[in-house]
């Protein structure tokens, strides 16, 4: 069987495993045990064994287990309650008050969790009710909401980020230091056009808003409390910064700072963790499998010759490098709209890592740009997890329509930033480059 044979009918027949509604990981597997039994023989039983195993016992894959658990003790112990209340303090009293505090909320738990998915239904619960209660306009409020949403796979920890580092070859504390200044970029650029659609029409907030006046004397107070998870992030990021410890070892540190935060609010419980454990051991395992069979796929690829036939193409195509970047992008951008995101990465990785060292893309970019390219999958009509989050946390106060009406100035607030990155690369690479 030809290389360029062999890559179609694999393809084709992902597509048609992922379609029939087998788990995306159980499908993938199968699918490579196939090519290997194919290609292989009985003897490739060997092959595949020794791939999985040699992928699940790398140091870099205990990372995503210990993030998935800090995310989890979090969530489950309550404390992020403490964190609501403190930043609602902080914001003071501005026009738009909630549109800010719920983009600056987002931003905190994005330092915390790696789901968006998580803090849309977590915001969708607690804040839209207070913003529609207040005046705001819930169309606005759902945009603001899912786009806040979207910056937790981004600002680190990020599961997106330690899962590309393993499918790709590259530094995953590159790609964690990477997140901090795109992810707090958008975060400004969601507040910008907050702040545009205001002045475009002011009835989209309420001229007064109610406020504690007691607010400005407990200032210091919501500092306080803000603490521990500044303990969190230093524990996290900034032991990597500083270089002292590797991402696997900062994952520990970080599960054991919210731990420690938990004890602080008096949330920790023996329940509360054998809850969280739990959970981590289903999504862990699942992550895990995915990735390892992932990088299986790219080794067929390779062994086929696949992978120097898609080389040898691309740089015969004579495109300039960054056309061919925004070709790159445009192609996860819209299939991302019908297929599940953790599945387009699965084929997109191994076919496109090739492709960024033959054009001479700073990896680090690049797949900075491919992640927050990934986070909106889950944020553009018609199949976004985000979305769906979202209208279920809430479906007295908005409907799907809204939510997807939504979504799309918010996605176009992104593509914007990308751009900006696009131009401006130091964005993303000169905290990389400033903490080698």
């Amino acid at each position: 069987m030809s290389a360029t044979l062999a890559l179609t009918f694999g393809l084709l027949a992902l597509v048609a495993v992922l379609l029939s509604g087998v788990p995306i990981y159980l499908g993938f597997l199968l699918l490579n045990g196939l090519g290997i039994w194919y290609f292989f023989g009985a003897s490739g039983a060997g092959l595949l064994v020794n791939s999985v195993v040699d992928s699940l016992t790398s140091l870099n894959m205990t990372t995503i287990p210990l993030f998935v658990l800090m995310g989890e003790i979090l969530f489950r112990s309550g404390a992020v309650e403490v964190v609501f209340d403190s930043v609602d303090q902080m914001i003071g009293r501005i026009r738009g008050r909630l549109y800010v505090f719920t983009i600056a909320l987002s931003t905190v738990f994005g330092a915390l969790c790696g789901s968006a998915v998580a803090v849309v239904a977590m915001l969708g619960r607690s804040v839209l009710p207070i913003m529609h209660k207040r005046g705001y306009d819930i169309q606005l409020s759902a945009a603001v909401i899912q786009g806040g949403a979207s910056l937790a796979p981004i600002i680190p920890p990020s599961l997106v980020a330690v899962i590309i580092g393993s499918m790709a070859n590259v530094s995953i504390s590159g790609l964690l230091i990477a997140g901090i200044l795109p992810g707090l970029l958008l975060a400004a650029l969601m507040v910008a056009y907050v702040y545009w659609m205001l002045w475009r029409n002011p009835q989209l907030a309420p001229a007064e808003e109610p406020i504690d006046p007691a607010q400005q004397r407990r200032l210091g107070i919501a500092l306080l409390k803000l603490l521990p998870f500044g303990l969190i992030i230093f524990s996290v990021m900034g032991l990597m910064l500083m270089g002292i410890a590797t991402p696997s070892e900062s994952a520990a540190t970080g599960v054991v700072g919210s731990m420690a935060t938990a004890a602080c609010y008096r949330k920790l419980s023996w329940r509360m963790l054998r809850e969280s454990m739990a959970s981590t051991v289903k999504i862990s395992a699942m992550i895990l499998i995915i990735v390892a069979t992932s990088i299986l796929f790219g080794q067929l690829l390779a062994f086929t010759g696949a992978t120097t036939d898609l080389v040898n193409w691309v740089t015969h195509l004579d495109i300039h490098p960054q056309l061919m970047f925004w070709l790159l992008m445009i192609v996860p951008f819209v299939l991302c709209m019908f297929i599940d995101q953790l599945a387009f990465m699965l084929v997109a990785i191994p076919l496109y890592a090739p492709v960024v060292a033959t054009m001479g893309y700073d990896p680090i970019w690049f797949w900075t740009q491919f992640s927050i390219n990934m986070t909106l999958a889950s944020l553009t009509p018609p199949f976004g997890y985000t979305m769906y989050a979202l209208r279920a946390s809430a479906p007295r106060l908005i409907t799907l329509k809204q939510v997807f009406d939504a979504s799309w100035p918010i996605t176009w607030v992104f593509v914007f930033g990308m751009g900006l990155m696009t131009l401006f690369p130091g964005i993303i690479t000169v905290l990389p480059q400033l903490f080698k």
